[in-house]
């Protein structure tokens, strides 16, 4: 656990956060471990590591509203707790934390030939999520997009571990170019990647942007 302005972070592993604050949000749980329990729960897209039934179970309560992206409203179907679909562009607040939703899509990451992991018509998102004062860019499953230039924010989880994300190197590059206090890898440790993208993310970042590695809990 780190603590930014009094609000508490713990990465889970992948990329999966608690942003507990006076509301906890929960980002992405996914083979998560831990008693948390969401007032907000963000899910960036519908894959099995970012949408997970088990996590969901785990993390959310009936008071738990649930934010996502509309290409993951038909496998949320089967959950009770109120839900809150978005897409790219739009803004919301909720218990009093604001969420926006950020373009999360491949540019350069191919499932096969002039097909890549997450089309940018498909709707996927990061989030922008301000707690407290505080401003979370998490940013989804992505490469290092045009719409990151824009991003002006405390702190940016940002994934480093290439083949379906940018890698160490195209992360660096997107931090440059956003207005980030802090950056924090995530995307390793559990499917792709290792902390050796963690660690050449912060090299390469030596001088320009505070980098912090966070212990998986």
């Amino acid at each position: 656990m780190w603590t930014y302005k009094g609000v508490k972070v713990h990465w889970l592993g992948h990329d999966s956060f608690v942003l507990q604050g006076s509301k906890t949000v929960i980002l992405d749980p996914f083979k998560a471990k831990g008693d948390y329990k969401a007032d907000l729960l963000l899910i960036s897209h519908e894959h099995y590591d970012h949408l997970s039934d088990d996590d969901i179970g785990r993390f959310a309560n009936q008071s738990t509203i649930l934010v996502a992206p509309k290409i993951c409203e038909e496998p949320l179907r089967k959950h009770s707790q109120e839900k809150k679909f978005v897409e790219p562009g739009s803004k919301v607040e909720l218990k009093g934390v604001k969420v926006e939703a950020i373009p999360a899509y491949n540019l350069n990451k191919f499932r096969e030939p002039g097909k890549v992991f997450h089309p940018k018509a498909d709707g996927k998102v990061g989030y922008i999520v301000t707690l407290d004062g505080v401003s979370f860019y998490h940013a989804g499953d992505t490469d290092a997009i045009p719409e990151m230039n824009a991003i002006d924010v405390d702190l940016a989880l940002l994934p480093v571990s290439g083949t379906y994300v940018m890698t160490a190197e195209e992360a660096a590059e997107a931090a440059k170019g956003m207005r980030a206090k802090i950056v924090i890898p995530m995307h390793f440790g559990k499917i792709v990647g290792d902390r050796r993208d963690a660690e050449r993310f912060r090299k390469l970042l030596e001088g320009v942007r505070t980098v912090e590695i966070l212990e998986p809990e």
